[in-house]
């Protein structure tokens, strides 16, 4: 009898054991360490204005390229299969990251000969559509992930994306100091977005007017799409009226949905360390 007990204990326990080290087996495949990318933006991101506003080291970065050479060499290592096990944040924590550490690669490509990254490629391939990295198996651009991927697949509904991808420009949101991580993507996505629209010299109120980013032009349908109730871009930014340099009857219109809005012109200017 207990022989037979311990037989059926011992059954019970391979059952369940089984599946269970498979599934972490297939979780710690399904990882990427983010470790050389975190290093890059450590050592090559220079915070302006206590982080509202960022440069890049590419001369510095040019001088070492490799560690970001094998980033992305780890990165086309990352099979759909084992992506589409992961959270929805680890999958946009690595796009995310993807987009950006393919944006510095392309930039020193060019670099030192050029003042802007819209001045790579010609008339019919803008830089954002040159297929600049194996991902998945294929040989996507940067329109590839930012609207194919992360916007595309509508399965992030996150706006806040737009304070998170950047596109080596001055007009863009800060590059943050560090990678994105699934773990803490609600807190980085939310101090990337606190920290841009903090910037009272890319957003702020005037004679009666809020002169916005024209991010939020570009992209009005992202913050249309009911994202934690929000439906319009003056909704969104009802939100973060607590960190905008606004008086109280500019927060009050904006809540009010009464206020005028203007964009403004986007300084494409090369985000490199003066």
């Amino acid at each position: 009898m207990i022989d037979n007990l311990s037989v059926v204990k011992s059954s019970l326990f391979v059952t369940l054991i089984i599946p269970l080290t498979a599934i972490l087996a297939n979780s710690a495949v399904a990882q990427i360490d983010h470790g050389e990318w975190n290093h890059i933006l450590e050592q090559n991101v220079r915070l302006l204005d206590g982080g509202k506003a960022t440069q890049f080291d590419y001369g510095s970065m040019a001088r070492n390229r490799l560690e970001l050479k094998n980033y992305l060499s780890r990165i086309s290592q990352v099979s759909r299969q084992d992506f589409e096990t992961w959270s929805h944040s680890d999958q946009l924590a690595f796009l995310i990251n993807t987009y950006n550490a393919a944006t510095v690669d392309l930039v020193l490509t060019e670099y030192p000969e050029i003042d802007s990254i819209k001045d790579i490629g010609f008339l019919f391939s803008s830089p954002w559509r040159q297929k600049v990295i194996d991902l998945f198996g294929e040989q996507v651009s940067l329109d590839d992930i930012e609207h194919g991927m992360i916007r595309g697949w509508g399965r992030y509904n996150e706006p806040r994306i737009h304070f998170a991808v950047n596109c080596a420009a001055v007009g863009c949101p800060g590059l943050r100091p560090e990678a994105f991580v699934g773990i803490k993507l609600e807190q980085q996505l939310e101090e990337s977005a606190e920290l841009f629209l903090s910037d009272s010299s890319r957003n702020y109120y005037s004679a009666g007017r809020l002169y916005i980013s024209s991010i939020f032009n570009w992209y009005e349908e992202d913050f249309e799409q009911g994202w934690l109730g929000v439906n319009s871009v003056t909704e969104f930014l009802t939100h973060y009226t607590g960190v905008m340099a606004l008086d109280a009857d500019a927060r009050s219109a904006i809540k009010k949905g009464q206020i005028r809005i203007r964009y403004l012109r986007y300084d494409w200017r090369l985000n490199n360390v003066d």
